[in-house]
């Protein structure tokens, strides 16, 4: 299979895909983290707020060995095997099996299974990311608008951060450059800050017009690209519309954009860099 079309028509096959596999990994999760032995296999990787399981490999195996066998010139990046190369004119796979390994690897039913579609530049066609515990799967074709369950959404008509909610993440166990500052900013405007710890199922939120906005402080594609694209096709503002690797990103309604992206550069964008 092909996709020699960037408009939703051309990526229906892959979508299909992407859909039976989002089900299938959130149905690997449940079962998982209903197993009092769910801990097992739990070890670090960079530090001790840095951690994964052996679910989350065996969703990567799975999924990797799927979309290999079913788009063979396609790439696969991946959280936990890293990049496979497909050919160079074709688009490639984001993959984050379990986003939110703490959450999981602890009883906290908040994480989600992310994988989408990206062109060679690295600009998002499609996107999925599915909540094991509230059995939402989010999905978004570039063009084509983001749904819900099948059900289309579009971000709040708020015209404030003024009494709503903001979502935001950690760097693991640290705060990133600028957010203690945005943090008194929102506390200023009565703006209600969660910290839920998955990027991915954070930042579908504003698509789903639940937060009227939501940052995080570095871009990565396995888990944000897909809810980016799904936001953005939901009506949200992204600034930056398309980040690079490890920078932040910030999501944001669109009546309450300029709010938010008033606040951002008043905050990160003017934040020195981490010594």
């Amino acid at each position: 299979m092909v996709v020699r079309e960037t408009g939703p028509e051309g990526l229906t096959g892959a979508m299909t895909v992407a859909a039976e596999l989002a089900e299938w990994a959130a149905a690997a999760i449940r079962r998982a983290g209903a197993d009092a032995s769910r801990r097992q296999g739990l070890r670090e990787k960079a530090g001790p707020a840095d951690i994964v399981t052996d679910t989350d490999e065996a969703v990567e195996r799975h999924v990797r060995a799927s979309l290999r066998e079913a788009f063979p010139a396609y790439g696969v990046d991946g959280e936990e095997y890293g990049e496979t190369a497909g050919d160079p004119d074709a688009p490639h796979w984001v993959i984050d099996p379990v986003d939110g390994t703490t959450n999981f690897a602890h009883g906290i039913g908040w994480c989600s299974f992310s994988l989408g579609l990206a062109a060679p530049d690295g600009t998002p066609l499609l996107g999925v990311v599915a909540d094991p515990w509230r059995g939402e799967t989010f999905t978004a074709v570039r063009g084509g608008g983001a749904r819900l369950n099948g059900t289309p959404i579009r971000a709040a008509d708020h015209t404030t951060l003024t009494g709503h909610v903001f979502l935001t993440e950690w760097a693991a166990h640290v705060h990133w450059p600028g957010l203690d500052a945005l943090l008194a900013e929102l506390a200023a405007r009565h703006c209600t800050v969660r910290v839920m710890g998955s990027t991915a199922l954070s930042l579908v939120q504003v698509a789903a017009g639940r937060a009227t906005a939501a940052a995080i402080g570095a871009y990565h594609p396995q888990d944000a690209l897909p809810p980016l694209l799904i936001a953005r096709e939901a009506g949200a503002i992204a600034l930056p519309e398309r980040p690079p690797y490890d920078a932040p990103l910030l999501l944001a309604a669109p009546g309450a954009a300029p709010e938010a992206h008033a606040l951002w550069h008043r905050t990160v964008t003017s934040a020195p860099p981490p010594a």
